[in-house]
């Protein structure tokens, strides 16, 4: 997995700079990033406050942790109904 280069404190210090008035142009200039992750952070981050933003990954991951169990789950229950309807 790629490893991230700015911590979540420091993504919502770029939006809060952009969002008090810094142009985009020249905090893609002084972030060395994209235009286009510029605006992903904004769409993501905007309005958040840095705990905020950081119960937010904490949730991102259990919710992506339950997904996979209940996808595991799901798996084998069908396998338990397959092998229940075959006929001996």
């Amino acid at each position: 997995m790629k490893r991230k280069r700015f911590t979540e404190e420091q993504i919502v210090g770029v939006v809060k700079a952009i969002e008090g008035g810094l142009p985009i142009a020249d905090a893609v200039r002084q972030f060395g990033v994209s235009r286009n992750t510029i605006s992903a952070w904004r769409r993501r981050f905007s309005g958040l406050e840095v705990s905020e933003a950081k119960r937010l990954k904490v949730l991102e991951d259990e919710n992506r942790r339950l997904k996979r169990v209940v996808a595991d789950l799901t798996l084998d229950k069908q396998m338990l109904q397959d092998a229940l309807s075959r006929k001996w």
